[in-house]
């Protein structure tokens, strides 16, 4: 399996809406982090989808390391 590339030190802020599907990049070479745009493709990676409850902001993981996928957990800082 191919080992998702780091792509940032710190979490991604995102405003979601209620009712809304995310894809979040999981191999980390999206040029639209947090966000997946094709880029997995070359990878055996595949985006994570994130459904919203609520409308609200979330933190998506950057270091792609998060336990809690797609959202950080503070992998980064370990």
């Amino acid at each position: 399996m191919s080992d998702p590339v780091r792509a940032s030190d710190t979490p991604y802020k995102a405003d979601v809406e209620v009712g809304k599907s995310y894809w979040w990049c999981a191999c980390g070479k999206s040029s639209k982090q947090p966000f997946c745009d094709g880029s997995h493709k070359d990878t055996d990676i595949s985006p994570v989808k994130y459904e919203c409850t609520e409308t609200k902001s979330v933190f998506f993981c950057g270091c792609k390391a998060s336990g809690k996928a797609p959202l950080c957990d503070g992998s980064h800082s370990r």
